[in-house]
Formats: C-alpha cells, sequence, structure tokens
C-alpha cells in the first residue's frame, strides 16, 4: 500500500458479531464525543510522498472473501448493522415528490416487522442512515420525516460532473442547508487531480465546508475519472485536510465507482490522517453496490483497516437503493429459509 508505515490490525470476529447484534440509530451520528475534522494547512509534501503498491493492493482485496466470512445469526446481524449505515438515495431524472416521500418512508422502516420480530429485534428502532436526494427535493425529505432524527443529504455543486461556476456551487450548497439539509454531498473537480493543482482542491474544499456550516459534508472524488489509485490517495489527503467530514467514492455516474481497491486505498488515508491529526474522517462507498454478499466485504475491510468505530453511521455510509431491498430479501430468507422475490421488497 501507500507509504504509511502503517498496518491492518487483524479483527476480532465473536466481538464484531456481538456489537453487530446491536445496530446504533442512525440519528445519533456524530455524537459520539470525538471533534469534528477542523482540516489543517495544505502539506503538499505529505500529498506528494503518497504512493500506492498496485499488485499488493490488488492482493490484499483478492484474499478477503476467502479469509473473512459469516454465516447465519451473525451474518443477520452485519446485515442489520449495514441498514442502519446507508444513505438511501433517488438521484433520477423522473424523480418527483411521491417518490422521496415513499423512500421517507421506507428509510423510517426499512426491515419489515415481522422479519424484525422473528430475529428478535422487534423492540429496536432501525432506521437507514440518511435519505439522500438533489437540492429540489430536500425541503420535501425533510418534512416527510418528521421528527424521525433521520438527516436529510443533499447532492451538490453541480452533481454529478461538478462543472458548474464556482460561486453558483457554494450557492447550492447554502440554499440546500437553508431548506434542512444536514449533511451535503459535494462533487470535487476532477480537474485539479488530474493536472496536479493540489491547491485549488484544497481552496475549493475550503469554501464548500466553509458554505455547510453545522451540516456534514462528504467530498465526492469520483474515483472512476482519477485514473490512478496514487490520484485517489492524494485527492483524498487533499480533502481531507480541506476539511471533508467524509470522503466517498463515487457519484454512481461514473464508469466505474466502487471498488475494494478504491477502498482500501482511501481507508489507509484515513488512517494515516488520524495518526497525524487525531480527527476521525468518515467513508462512503457509492455506485454499484446492489448485492448483500458484496457491502459484508466492504465492512469487514472497515473493520479490518480502520476498527470497530467505523461501523456505525457517523463513521460509514453506503450510498444505495437497491442494496436494501437484496439485505431485506436475506434477512428474511435467514428466517424463514424461502427467498422471496424483490417485488415484495419495494424501496420506493
Amino acid at each position: 500500500m501507500e507509504r504509511t508505515g502503517l498496518r491492518a490490525t487483524k479483527p476480532d470476529d465473536t466481538q464484531a458479531m456481538a456489537v453487530a447484534k446491536a445496530p446504533s440509530l442512525a440519528h445519533q451520528a456524530q455524537t459520539n464525543g470525538w471533534p469534528r475534522n477542523r482540516g489543517l494547512e495544505l502539506d503538499l509534501s505529505w500529498v506528494l510522498d503518497a504512493r500506492v503498491n498496485l499488485s499488493a493492493t490488488e492482493r490484499r482485496v483478492a484474499s478477503l472473501p476467502g479469509r473473512r466470512t459469516v454465516k447465519k445469526d451473525a451474518q443477520a446481524a452485519w446485515l442489520l448493522k449495514a441498514v442502519t449505515c446507508i444513505d438511501l438515495t433517488t438521484l433520477n431524472g423522473d424523480d418527483t415528490a411521491e417518490r422521496v416521500k415513499r423512500l421517507c418512508a421506507k428509510a423510517m422502516s426499512p426491515v419489515r416487522p415481522d422479519i424484525l420480530q422473528s430475529l428478535g429485534m422487534g423492540n429496536r428502532s432501525i432506521t437507514t442512515g440518511a435519505i439522500c436526494v438533489y437540492h429540489r427535493f430536500v425541503a420535501t425529505a425533510v418534512e416527510a420525516l418528521g421528527n424521525s432524527g433521520i438527516p436529510v443529504a443533499a447532492v451538490s455543486t453541480g452533481f454529478p460532473a461538478g462543472l458548474s461556476p464556482h460561486h453558483l456551487k457554494v450557492r447550492e450548497i447554502e440554499a440546500s442547508v437553508a431548506d434542512g439539509a444536514k449533511e451535503i454531498d459535494i462533487v470535487i473537480t476532477r480537474e485539479h487531480v488530474l493536472t496536479g493543482n493540489w491547491r485549488a482542491l484544497y481552496e475549493e474544499m475550503q469554501d464548500y465546508r466553509a458554505a455547510a456550516g453545522e451540516a456534514h459534508v462528504k467530498a465526492i472524488l469520483a474515483t472512476g475519472d482519477l485514473k490512478t489509485l496514487r490520484n485517489v490517495a492524494r485527492a483524498s489527503l487533499v480533502c481531507m485536510m480541506g476539511g471533508a467530514d467524509f470522503i466517498k467514492t463515487s457519484t454512481g455516474k461514473e464508469g466505474v465507482n466502487a471498488t475494494l481497491a478504491v477502498t482500501l486505498v482511501m481507508l489507509r488515508m484515513i488512517r494515516a490522517y488520524e495518526e497525524r491529526t487525531g480527527f476521525k474522517v468518515g467513508y462512503k462507498p457509492a455506485g454499484g453496490i446492489s448485492a448483500a454478499k458484496d457491502i459484508l466485504n466492504y465492512q469487514f475491510l472497515m473493520k479490518d483497516e480502520l476498527g470497530r468505530e467505523w461501523l456505525e453511521p457517523d463513521l460509514f455510509r453506503i450510498g444505495a437503493s437497491s442494496l436494501l431491498a437484496d439485505i431485506e430479501r436475506q434477512l428474511e430468507h435467514h428466517v424463514t429459509g424461502a427467498y422471496s422475490a424483490l417485488n415484495r421488497h419495494p424501496i420506493g
């Protein structure tokens, strides 16, 4: 991996299974007592020193499915934990207010009550981590969610391409916050990364953080557009230095979205940043994660590389929609022994 001198810790499966059986409420995010990332001065020597060993990265992620597995009750526990970390998302050109309202209803009750009862979780209030929509639907989502405590995340800054004029990007963030968004998913200007203009990326990130105020900022790197894992590593560091609360892989609109290799690189950067600054930064994979078996690998990698705290929604989010349907389907299979049709698990 990159030259941080850090090693992954060996996870304790027994502990991980036990803690996964008690998912915390997603809306308790950012209350665990650690300070919000304030950023730091741009350190170009650190940025330019970031390196990625491609062959070692590929070997590490290729070995993950064979090295780590959970079954039966333990798997159900991990999947329930994943539900609490999902940013339930609709970002389509044909979105309507009614679709957003249905999505909000699903976010407040993501797993059917009869399934939860069979799992012994009937008395737990389990919700998704957030609802993620375009700015146009922020107010609609805020109203639909009421006092559920589920935050609304708005994609912003000219999502997905991020090529709007800078002053309009800043105003879009401010407008979403004014409408009630508690989280802002911004897209970086990929040109800054591809041309090595790290100062411009840093200042852009600072402007977005300032415009968001108390709302938390997830920086979308659009890793599929960045060409190399080294660029991913450097962009991750610069965005964290600029004050990002989360770094996120993708808009979901690129040709290649979240992958385990990109995830490993970004997690190592998060770990190095915490080692140096003491600030914990969250991680959000997005795009192409639609199967329950796939999200387990991301959870295992989070646990291996960053530890137990990064399995909670204040430090781990998953950008997805169809994933929730497959998780609910797998949970129903666990309690009934039979697979149901996907159309019995509508999302919105």
